[in-house]
This record gives C-alpha cells, structure tokens and sequence, in this order.
C-alpha cells in the first residue's frame, strides 16, 4: 500500500453477484476461465438462508478454478473462488480478507450483494470488477455506486440471456455499467480486465 495506491488488495478481484437463475449463469461464466487466473473471485447469490447450500460443491465441479464456501477471516487468494453461505453476508474487510455476519430479516436480500460490493469497492478501488447477472429484485444498485467511486469497472447481463432481468435492469438505470454482455462473452470480459489490472 503506498500514496499513490491506497488500496489493499494488490491483485484484481472480479464479484459476481445474482439470484434467481444463478446457479447456471455462473456455471457458465467460471467454466471457461484458467484454473490459474490470476484474480481472486467472489460469489453472492441469494439463498434460502435456512437451507443447505451446495452451491460451492456444484461450481467446483463445473470449472477449473477451486470453489469453496467462504469462512470468516479467509484470505483472498487467486485462483479461487469464494462462496457467501447461507445466512451470511460476506464482506471484504480493511485487512483484504473475508468477513461474515449474520443476515437479519428480509430485507435486505441475503446474502447482500450491495454490502459485497460496496466493501470491495473501497478495499479493492480499480481493481475491482463488479459482475452483475440474472436475478430478481434490485440488489447491488447501491453497491456498483460504490464500485465506481472507487474507481472499478461493472458488468451486467444482457436482457436476452438473462433467466430473470431485475438484477441486471436495475444496475443498468443507475448508467454507471460500462458493458451489458451476452452471458457467453462474460469469461472473456473478465480475463480482459484481469489482464488490465495486475493480471498476467
């Protein structure tokens, strides 16, 4: 960390965020990237926070990268990929690692793609990349605000490939999203801006 680049995380790290239709939306954005890419990912779909997720197990089979339920203090690390779990927000803490608190009520949507966000945004600057695909609802609005104060980039699904348009619609309006992509060209968008960003 220095003057010039306050930021503490040194390495780019790509948030994708989404609720109902994830599962599939992220299977085929993580699939075709590098087991050896060097960013870290962050995953928050909403889930019945009373229920037992395999989310993490499922993607882990469907992309070369390591996929695994986040834990409370966890590193950031390339290469990998961390899941919110059920009943948890996941936050991006000052330390650059990972910090989980319990979800309230609804709402907010839970796990909170708006707190992610908006925490990664000030750990991370331009570095981060804000991903935003299908879902219900308006969650990360507030948090791609924060995305590009500090200077990150956003991405969001398109209306066609979309399962479920809100999500998407709504990061949209607030004219912040640099790219509304077909669900096809996201990998590539993403290891454009790892490229872009400290990545080899």
């Amino acid at each position: 960390m220095t003057a010039t680049d306050p930021y503490a995380l040194r390495f780019p790290v790509i948030a994708l965020v989404t609720s109902a239709g994830g599962l599939d939306a992220l299977s085929r954005v993580l699939a075709p990237l590098p087991a050896d890419l060097p960013a870290a990912l962050l995953v928050a779909q909403h889930l019945e926070p009373a229920r037992h997720s395999e989310l993490a197990a499922i993607l882990d089979q469907r992309t070369g990268l390591t996929v695994r339920a986040a834990r409370n203090n966890d590193e950031l690390s390339t290469g990998t990929v961390l899941v919110a779990p059920p009943a948890r927000h996941l936050l991006v803490t000052s330390e650059a690692r990972i910090g989980l608190i319990d979800s309230d009520s609804l709402p907010p949507a839970r796990p909170s793609a708006d707190l992610l966000l908006a925490t990664l945004a000030v750990t991370c600057g331009p570095r981060a990349l804000a991903v935003v695909l299908t879902g219900r609802g308006t969650d990360a609005q507030s948090g791609i605000r924060a995305i590009a104060h500090c200077g990150g980039r956003i991405l969001a699904q398109d209306k066609a490939s979309s399962a479920h348009f809100g999500m998407p619609s709504a990061a949209i309006d607030t004219t912040l999203v640099h790219d509304v992509l077909p669900l096809s060209a996201i990998a590539e968008a993403i290891r454009h801006h790892v490229t872009e960003h400290g990545g080899a």
